[in-house]
């Protein structure tokens, strides 16, 4: 075996310092395959673990700890008993090294690592014998523990004590932690096993391991108090505080699983209470957390847990705890003690398993002397929770939200069961609550936000929702507490601000806040303009005719009125101001019944405050709100204030570009800027302003022309002179200018209504010759730089919202435009592209039908290519769904904007035949409902363009035809046997939602067909079409009567159970 042994430590030493080379792996192999058949290996690492040399242990440590890892494969793998000699070898070979090393020796000091390894070892091998074969064991060891009578030394072995309770510790985890069990996979023999052991050691040795758990405890105790009252050296108290919290974590461990009766004593806790206010934090950390899990303790009688918690009384304990500790943090003012905070922790978590464990007896107890009982002891400790919920610090106030939570929960309950009004002293607590809340929800005061990084910001954003969660089920039990008391204190801030008191920022932060959340808070008021004034209901249409301001403000409209009239918009602090216009721009409709209100606002976000200030942060988030704002209230903007604003915020329309850093070199720096454009982004909501803006000015057309020309002129200029830069293409500045300005024209004609499809009266146009002119050169601009996606990309973006403004009146430039588009094309583009087609048919219409004309066969072609393509990998399998996606919808719209002639013009008609056959195969895929479901659809508007009866067809030009001879005789030989062959496939899933949707798509798609052919298709169906499927005459003569008397959504409802019920009989 030595030969083996030295191979074994060599193997160690080389794994344990490791050099790339096949060394290396020979070395992993070899001890994978000795802890593999550690059934075999076992007695080579007991030696190499236990034998001694002529100076200690003689093989290293690393070697050692690896034995250790077979000891345990083999131990962990076993649930039956070991054979006789096995165990022997290794019961006596344990108890020697105990000796020698713990009882005599230094307890592995110099590989310490090895003490926690050796303890959870043993425990491993103590679930394979305590059962059956070492009933002794805990005696064995335990004889191991006493020393000599010396009033001047400990009593127990230092040593093995603390061996001892790591063992336990391991044990206990093993057979009772449920959060281990439940991280390992369920093995029953395992499970039966534990079970036994767990049962074994209650009947043998429970009480012997709690009596000497606790003595050792006592023992510690004593010896600390006795060492901290005099000079003896400060290492001796160490080790006899490290023995007592051991101890106490040790006796933690098991309470949860051994009878209570042992461990909750009239010696136990008075012992424990003592400890729970120790100097030393490692004891009273771990006191807390004993006591805990007795609190917690699974008790099978209510009457029994009841009484475990009187006889405990911890809420006064914890009371005069936290008013303790809470007087030393007061103390120590702005020094914080992570220790003592911690301690505070832990009470808090103490208190909130006691809370909830007296909360489960008063709601769930049917027994109602208990029941009332411990809803008194509930409302006792009322007091302690708002205080520890009043903590500074987030996570002592975080320990209590369940119990505070279950607490809530229990008072709505007991409202919805009872109409009595609250009594007093739960409507006491509620209300001091409300005030910790409201406290709660304010910055600390000694941060600086702006030296916070984003978890920190998010942490504090996280405790404003779960307060506001607490908030919401106050108001669920009482409504005007809580709003009277956000109102108060929202309206008192701002008064006293208005009135020149000085005021702290969070402060003033916080009563914008609540201004903020009111509209949520207050969920009885009215919606639009009735939740800010008490006004009578009125048609949309003469709410112009009224004056508003005549009528009295409902509560959050005070609340704003006095928000704005407080002038705290102009508070030094960025957090105050952002909050304010947050505000502003959520509640807009405020704005139209006191528009007096509207000035101060627009100053202030367009000042230094706002779009002006020299925060990037302040001023990217008031792009946006300024925008908000403003297309909220463009009605009540007159055009001398419309220009005046425009003016205002000309300096900011200068194109702003951020280079972002690349994360890698090899990224493609156009790419990542256009993916992270910076302020640019929020800088294009501006631009959308200025064009609302702008299109107020519809009253004089001459100045509205001018306006918006001198607002495109200087991006036209600077779009005109980056060209000429971006020209080589090594340059990525001008290439992303150009891109941001195409975006940024696009943007300004986004914020134009759009045009409308019926022409109504007085209908006065945009500037269509200034929309030509930016139209035509974002043209030039991409026939100069087609060959960049982000050009082709931005030149979509932009054209796509000047013709939502302009309509047909800049048609002439889209074939040029798809032209230049199609130039230089990637894959990636092609579902962009065809919605952009896509929307251009729905706002163009027949002007657009020369256009795809062009577009739809060389397209078509190119995507079935594209289609039939073998799929590989998940991302491309989305980007061909993303395809067939985009493609269907786009034949789809053709054929519902009456611009279906396209499939059969003269240029196309060859391609027809193969277009239908493609739709075909995808209506007969079972396997792609999505796409099935949009083949029926196309189908369906086909049927009712081409299938109409040649009397009923009326004279039309090349755009509408109406029938196309011999189209039904395809609907009538190869549309209907697949849509019923769909119906009888076997991998129909009729319990799948969207397959539900393609049954629908098939039941409009059959009663189109009889609807537009008529008696001809009812004829069809009963005597050629069901006849030939092998339908009974009564059941396809019922079929055909519903399809052709029952309107659309009674013949959907007949239809899909029609096809359930005949599956299940073809099932069955």
């Amino acid at each position: 075996m030595d030969q083996e042994i030295q191979q074994f430590v060599q193997a160690v030493l080389i794994a344990s310092h490791p050099s790339p080379g096949p060394l290396l792996q020979q070395a992993l192999e070899y001890l994978s395959a000795l802890q593999e058949n550690a059934d075999e290996t076992w007695r080579l690492a007991l030696t190499v673990f236990v034998d001694m040399g002529p100076e200690g242990r003689k093989y290293p440590s690393q070697a050692r700890f690896y034995a250790l890892r077979i000891l345990e494969e083999y131990f962990g793998n076993r649930f039956e008993p070991l054979d006789e000699e096995s165990f022997h070898a290794l019961r006596q070979s344990i108890l020697s090294y105990l000796q020698s090393e713990y009882v005599y020796g230094s307890a592995e000091s110099d590989a310490p690592f090895l003490r926690n390894k050796f303890s959870h070892t043993l425990s491993m091998f103590f679930l394979c014998t305590y059962a059956e074969q070492w009933p002794t064991f805990f005696t064995d060891l335990f004889s191991l523990i006493r020393l000599g009578e010396s009033s001047s030394q400990p009593a127990y072995n230092h040593h093995v004590s603390l061996f001892l309770f790591h063992l336990i510790m391991e044990i206990s985890g093993e057979v009772a932690d449920q959060t281990l069990k439940s991280a390992r996979p369920f093995i029953p023999a395992r499970h039966a096993r534990d079970a036994r052991v767990r049962d074994a050691v209650r009947e043998r040795d429970a009480p012997l391991i709690n009596e000497a758990v606790l003595t050792i405890i006592a023992d510690s105790v004593e010896r600390i108090a006795a060492l901290r009252g005099s000079n003896e050296p400060s290492q001796e108290l160490a080790a006899a505080v490290e023995l007592a919290d051991y101890g106490v974590r040790t006796f933690g461990s098991y309470v949860g699983w051994i009878d209570i009766n042992l461990t909750v004593t009239p010696t136990t806790v008075p012992l424990l209470f003592s400890l729970l206010s120790d100097p030393s934090l490692a004891i009273r950390l771990a006191t807390s957390g004993a006591l805990l899990r007795i609190v917690s303790k699974g008790l099978k009688e209510p009457e029994d847990k009841l009484q475990l918690i009187k006889v405990l009384s911890l809420g006064q304990v914890i009371d005069a705890l936290e008013a303790k500790t809470r007087a030393e943090q007061v103390e120590r003012g702005s020094m914080k003690d992570e220790g003592e905070e911690s301690y505070r922790e832990a009470l808090g978590k103490l208190l909130n398993i006691l809370g909830l464990e007296v909360a489960k007896l008063a709601e769930e107890c049917p027994k109602q002397a208990i029941s009332s009982e411990a809803s008194k002891l509930l409302e006792q400790i009322f007091p302690v929770t708002l205080r520890f919920m009043a903590d500074e610090y987030d996570d002592t106030c975080s320990t209590i939200f369940p119990l505070l939570q279950t607490i809530l929960a229990n008072f709505k309950r007991s409202r919805k069961v009872s109409t009595d009004p609250l009594n007093d002293s739960r409507r006491s607590f509620l209300r001091a609550l409300l005030q910790v809340i409201l406290q709660k929800m304010k910055w600390d005061d000694e941060e600086d936000p702006s030296d916070m990084d984003e978890e920190d910001m998010a942490a504090f954003d996280g405790l404003r929702k779960e307060l506001r969660l607490f908030m919401d089920s106050v108001l669920a039990i009482d409504h005007d507490l809580v709003t009277q008391a956000v109102q108060t204190l929202a309206l008192n801030t701002l008064s006293a601000y208005r009135n020149g008191v000085s005021l702290e920022w969070f402060d003033a932060e916080l009563a914008v806040y609540l201004v903020f959340i009111f509209g949520e808070i207050n969920k009885s008021g009215g919606k639009g303009r009735a939740a800010f004034c008490l006004a009578p209901a009125l048609p949309k249409e003469k709410r112009k005719e009224v004056d508003y301001s005549e009528y009295p403000l409902t509560s959050h409209g005070e609340m704003l009125l006095a928000l704005v009239q407080s002038e705290i918009s102009a508070y030094p602090h960025p957090l105050v101001v952002m909050q304010f216009f947050e505000t502003v721009a959520r509640y807009g409709d405020f704005f139209k019944i006191r528009k007096e209100c509207m000035m101060p606002v627009l100053k202030a976000m367009i000042d230094s405050r706002g779009l002006h200030s020299a925060d990037t942060a302040v001023r990217s988030r008031t792009y946006y709100l300024f925008h908000r704002f403003i297309r909220e209230g463009r009605n009540d903007i007159s055009q001398e204030l419309s220009v005046n604003l425009i003016e205002g915020i000309r300096d900011l329309l200068a194109i702003q570009i951020d280079l972002p850093t690349l994360d890698n070199p090899e990224d493609d720096i156009l790419t990542e800027a256009i993916k992270n454009p910076g302020l640019f982004d929020s800088q294009l909501y501006l631009f959308e302003t200025v064009g609302t803006l702008i299109s107020l000015l519809s009253k004089t057309p001459e100045q509205q022309a001018s306006t918006l020309l001198s607002v495109v002129t200087p991006l036209l200029d600077d779009l005109s002179a980056n060209l000429q830069l971006a020209k080589g293409g090594k340059d990525v500045m001008p290439i992303l200018r150009v891109h941001h300005i195409l975006m940024a024209l696009g943007n300004t004609a986004k914020g134009f209504p759009d045009f409308p499809s019926v022409m109504p009266e007085g209908y006065v146009a945009p500037p269509l010759d200034v929309f030509r002119q930016v139209a035509q050169a974002i043209l030039l601009s991409l026939e100069a730089m087609n060959i960049f996606k982000a050009v082709r990309d931005a030149t979509r973006y932009a054209f796509a919202r000047i013709i939502a403004t302009t309509g047909s009146n800049v048609t002439h430039l889209i074939p040029p435009l798809m032209a230049n588009l199609l130039a230089h094309f990637e894959p990636s583009e092609l579902v962009d592209f065809m919605n952009f087609i896509g929307l251009l048919i729905h706002k163009l219409q027949k002007e657009l039908f020369d256009v795809l004309d062009e577009l739809i066969g060389p397209l078509s072609a190119h995507i079935t290519q594209l289609l039939s393509q073998p799929v590989s990998g998940t991302d491309d399998s989305m980007a061909h769904a993303d395809t067939k996606r985009a493609y269907l919808g786009l034949l789809t719209s053709i054929m519902s904007s009456d611009l279906h002639a396209i499939f059969i013009s003269e240029r196309n008609k060859a391609t027809f035949e193969p277009l239908l056959e493609n739709m075909q195969r995808l209506a007969e895929n079972v396997a792609d409902p999505t796409s099935q479901k949009a083949a029926f659809a196309f189908f369906g508007r086909c049927v009712q363009v081409w299938c109409q009866p040649e009397q009923e067809a009326l004279a039309s030009d090349r755009h509408q035809p109406q029938g196309l001879p011999g189209f039904e005789r395809f609907v009538y030989d190869r549309l209907v046997p697949v849509a019923f062959a769909v119906l009888s496939s076997p991998q129909l899933n009729t319990k799948d939602g969207q397959v539900m949707m393609v049954l629908i798509e098939i039941s409009n798609f059959l009663q189109t067909i009889c609807k537009t052919r008529g008696q001809e298709c009812y004829n069809f169906f009963v005597s050629v079409f069901l006849p030939s499927q092998n339908w009974p005459q009564e059941t396809a003569t019922d079929f055909t009567t519903k399809l052709r008397e029952l309107d659309n959504k009674a013949f959907r409802k007949y239809f899909t159970e029609f096809v359930r019920a005949s599956r299940s009989q073809v099932a069955s």
